[in-house]
């Protein structure tokens, strides 16, 4: 089951909302790492000015307390940063600040180490770019800078035309072409893994057919809600009226049509709550912040709404409404609301009923 949707999923071009929801998602997970890179990099940097300052005797000046300004100046930002299209900018900025200050670095040393150095320098900050949560145009923009600021034929002693040159080329070529090849996989990858990651999280905590929560997921959140203890909690538990009729006399399909119905009234009429179906022709509500008139006109504009729908096999619902008391558990609320349930049911259907005291005793 797993392999054939992955299968699926893979041949699936994911649509741009879900792009654009799962670069966020990465980024907001990556955050830490790319403060970790920005911070070792500024390091590394720092370390490798002191030791041409005094071992190459060429003293610390004012434009190396410039380059760790505007680096450090850069990493406090991203930790003030919240969105992946802000990142990408912002990675630039700080791969174009540091791919300077190598430059001048390595132009400090002798002409015969300098292009090992440049091309160490080009390695580290494209592998760098190529794990970190950047969009495509953004990572080829930091390759273009890099490969510009860090260029190993520009002063120093090689030729593009000799030997030492041509091979020096070919390795660039390689490393780029490798480096754009992982990054691209990779990303491709992460999408895929998330894209597969939402639709088993949705078969899991989504009804199939009703396409509103299912039980599972309607537990956990009330659970969680419940555990604020906030005042104004209620707990509805909905039935359809005489369902098992409808679906005796005019078949599945209808009855399924029948609870696709009654969940988008549900779905339109309850906003800022949670529901769920929870199973059959049950349905549940959790308010949150609510008085009992609140509450009361709530499922009461929702029984209106269901009886007032002219569809081809119109049907009505009964409700139980339980008041939440602040050391009630879920399965309590869920038995006192069902207590009600039973109560409306009995008392004629298409209707609610309060629980109260004495229910199901």
């Amino acid at each position: 089951m797993y392999k054939t949707l992955e299968e699926h999923i893979r041949k699936q071009v994911a649509p741009a909302a879900l792009r654009a929801e799962f670069r966020q998602h990465e980024f907001e997970a990556m955050r830490p790492f790319c403060l970790l890179i920005f911070c070792v990099s500024i390091v590394i940097w720092l370390v490798f000015d002191l030791i041409i300052s005094y071992l190459g005797g060429q003293g610390f000046t004012w434009l190396s307390g410039v380059f760790i300004a505007a680096l450090c100046s850069l990493t406090v930002v991203l930790a003030f940063t919240r969105r992946s299209h802000h990142f990408d900018v912002l990675n630039l900025l700080f791969i174009a600040v540091i791919t300077l200050g190598m430059r001048l670095l390595i132009d400090g040393i002798p002409i015969e180490l300098r292009p090992v150095w440049l091309v160490l320098g080009v390695s580290s900050v494209l592998y760098c770019v190529s794990v970190a949560p950047v969009r495509r145009w953004s990572f080829f923009c930091a390759m273009a800078i890099t490969w510009v600021m860090l260029n190993p034929f520009l002063h120093t002693h090689i030729d593009a035309l000799e030997l030492e040159g041509a091979m020096l080329l070919s390795y660039a070529l390689f490393l780029s072409g490798l480096v754009t090849y992982s990054y691209l996989r990779m990303r491709l990858a992460k999408l895929h893994n998330y894209y597969l990651s939402k639709v088993l999280l949705e078969q899991a905590y989504v009804d199939a057919l009703t396409e509103i929560p299912n039980r599972r997921s309607f537990m956990a959140k009330a659970e969680r809600q419940l555990r604020h203890a906030a005042a104004g909690q209620y707990l509805a538990m909905i039935d359809i009226d005489n369902f098992k009729k409808v679906n005796d006399r005019f078949g599945h399909d209808i009855g399924d049509e029948v609870l696709k119905r009654v969940a988008g009234h549900i779905k339109a009429c309850i906003v800022g709550h949670e529901f769920a179906r929870l199973g059959g022709e049950e349905f549940a509500i959790f308010f949150d912040g609510l008085d009992q008139a609140a509450a009361e006109q709530q499922v009461s504009t929702l029984c209106q709404r269901v009886r007032d729908d002219l569809a081809q096999h119109p049907v009505t619902i009964s409700i139980g409404l339980a008041k939440v008391a602040r050391d009630d558990s879920l399965s309590l609320a869920l038995v006192h609301a069902d207590q009600a349930l039973y109560a409306a049911k009995h008392q004629g259907k298409d209707r609610f009923v309060l629980w109260a005291e004495g229910m199901g005793g």
